[in-house]
Order: C-alpha cells, then structure tokens, then sequence
C-alpha cells in the first residue's frame, strides 16, 4: 500500500528553516547512513541562501516547485502550523511522504483533511512527537502500561515557561490564530499529548484562557480541567509570562497504588517515583533523568529512527496523523470551551 525505499538512502527535504530545523538537519547528519538531505525551502530569500551555504544543497523559495523538480521521498515540514494542512496535502499529491511538526493544524476539519489525503494517496503522514522518546516519559509510560498505578485518581501537568513579546514580534505569524494557536497548541503542545498518551481517551474538557501580557491574537496562560473516560480527573496550568526564564514543565500522576512526579524545566527530572510494588527497572529512574536548556528535549533523532524504519518496511509509526489527531482533538475542544464558558465533550464528532 505504501511505498518502500530499500536499496538507496532516503531523499528527504526541509521546509522551513526556523527555530525548530536545527533538530531535524541534526537528525538527518545523524542518520545520514539511511537518509541524504535533497534540497530544502524557505520563502525568506536571506536565511534560504544561508542555509544553502552552509548545507550545500538545492534550496528554494516556492514550495511547489522542489516537489516539482526534486525526486523526494519525504519532506519535513517545520514551518507554521496552519502552513502544514495546504503543504501535506500537495505533497500527497506528489507521492512524497510527510513528517510535520506540532501541531499538525491549528484547525480540526484541516487535520483530517490532511490525514485523508495521505490515505488516498498511501504515503505515510507522521506527526512529531519527540518528547514521547525521553527516557523519564518511556519509564513513565512503561509503569502506566503495566499498571502498576492501579487505578489513576488524579493527573496534574505544569507548563510554567516564558515567552517575551520579542519572540512574537520576530515574526508576523506568531501568535495568530490562524497560524500559530497560543500557549496550549503551540507551546505546551507535547504536554497535552501526554493527556492520551499517557492516561487513555479523554471525555470532556473545561478551560479557561487569557491573553494577560503579551500583544497578540491568542492566549499567553490558560486552565485546562480534564475528565478521561476512565474516571480519572486532571488539570493543566499554562503559561508563557514566568519570570525571569522557563521554570517548569511537569506531569504527577496520582494513582490507587503509586504516585509519579517528572518535573524540571521540560519533564527531565524523575523527582518523585514511588509503587506498592517494585520492578527492576526502578534502579533506572536516576539514569533517566537529563540536564536540558532546551525544551525541545532530544527525542527527534530517536523519533526520525522510527520513521526510517517504516519507510524500510520494518516497523509501524508511532504517531502518525491519526495518533496527531488525538492531541488536536483536545486542544480544539479546549478553545472552543474557553470561547463559549462551556464544559465540552469529546469526540468532536460522530
């Protein structure tokens, strides 16, 4: 059904050369036995021939045209959020597969149209989701799968960072709704994915958001209250206004026979790990914790392994677009709940 690549490298372009390509040009030198750098694209003409110099490779400023002239197998799209619906779907078009970052969209009907494009024109569709292969969130995961937490009670996640209005102001689509999404669907992103990776399907959200000190269209802090279908409760506290620097980003887990806290300033700190029972791999959590500037954490090399591995035929994905859809579902409840001061229940749709 889809295609494989097996006896050559994987020709891969990058679309956008940001603040987030560095971790995908890292992770493709890394792989660089199973994937070669084709071309990449940005539409400012000074960071593109940059990124040309230093890359030496094809670059372009129209999209369409790479796909056009360049015989890609994968493209990863690392610009604006609402830019990656209209781009995956022309790459499905193409025939070429596509890695995106978070969030895939910023609108729901624009998530399944990509997800739908990319089924009918059986390229793969994978959805950035780095901060799932930090080794504090894959012990985390394995207790939760095995459940030693019995049944979880409560769920508590911290996303306490900062973001000046100069990180704004550099460039005229953050902080829009249409391009970007504020604090919970930009910013805390990976945190809300944690929701249903981590705990199950989520049944309804109430939130409350606020634009209280920056200039822009959408929300810098917000309160997000959650109720999963197994029961359990949990709340989400954002913001991007913490003095002087980011502070926290945290997930506790309170459960029937075990209490989990994996703090830090991005979830790189076991700081609390304690079960009514013990596995060997307990004597692991002070190994898995890890010093980090970055709240991009180290994940996308380990990520780009997985995407390798499906496009050889050896593997499934991990998340792909329907997997990216789950942590979109919530996140567009949870505005359309800020919006209209209404508890809102999932699925969005029958």
């Amino acid at each position: 059904m889809y295609g494989i690549v097996r006896d050559r490298k994987i020709k891969i372009a990058v679309v956008g050369c940001g603040r987030i390509s560095p971790k995908h040009f890292d992770s493709i030198h890394r792989h660089r036995d199973d994937l070669e750098l084709a071309a990449i694209c940005d539409i400012d003409e000074e960071v593109l021939r940059r990124h040309e110099e230093k890359l030496g490779v094809p670059a372009y400023r129209r999209y369409e045209e790479m796909l056009e002239k360049e015989a890609l197998d994968l493209v990863a799209l690392c610009t604006p959020s609402g830019l990656h619906p209209e781009q995956t779907i022309l790459a499905a078009k193409h025939g070429v597969h596509v890695v995106t970052e978070k969030p895939m969209a910023t609108r729901w009907q624009d998530g399944l149209a990509m997800v739908r494009a990319c089924d009918e024109a059986h390229v793969r569709l994978f959805v950035v989701k780095q901060n799932r292969k930090n080794p504090t969130l894959q012990l985390l995961k394995r207790a939760v799968s095995e459940g030693r937490f019995g049944r979880i009670y409560m769920v508590h996640l911290n996303v306490f960072w900062t973001r000046p209005q100069s990180y704004y102001d550099s460039a005229k689509w953050r902080g829009t709704w249409e391009l970007d999404g504020g604090a919970f669907m930009n910013q805390a992103s990976h945190y809300v994915d944690l929701l249903d990776w981590l705990i199950g399907p989520v049944a309804s959200v109430h939130a409350m958001t606020g634009t209280l000190a920056r200039n822009i269209e959408v929300e810098d802090t917000g309160v997000l209250n959650i109720r999963w279908r197994n029961g359990a409760l949990g709340s989400m506290a954002v913001t991007m206004l913490t003095y002087p620097k980011n502070y926290e980003g945290s997930i506790t887990i309170l459960g029937e026979k075990g209490t989990v806290r994996v703090g830090g300033v991005a979830v790189n700190e076991i700081q609390h790990w304690e079960f009514s029972d013990e596995r060997e791999y307990d004597a692991e959590i002070n190994q898995a914790n890890y010093q980090t500037s970055s709240v991009y954490g180290f994940g996308h090399p380990v990520y780009y392994a997985n995407v390798i591995d499906v496009l050889r035929g050896r593997a499934e994905p991990d998340t792909d677009g329907r997997e990216g859809l789950k942590s979109l579902e919530i996140l567009i409840a949870a505005y359309l709940s800020a919006r209209d001061g209404r508890t809102v229940a999932l699925p969005l749709e029958y």
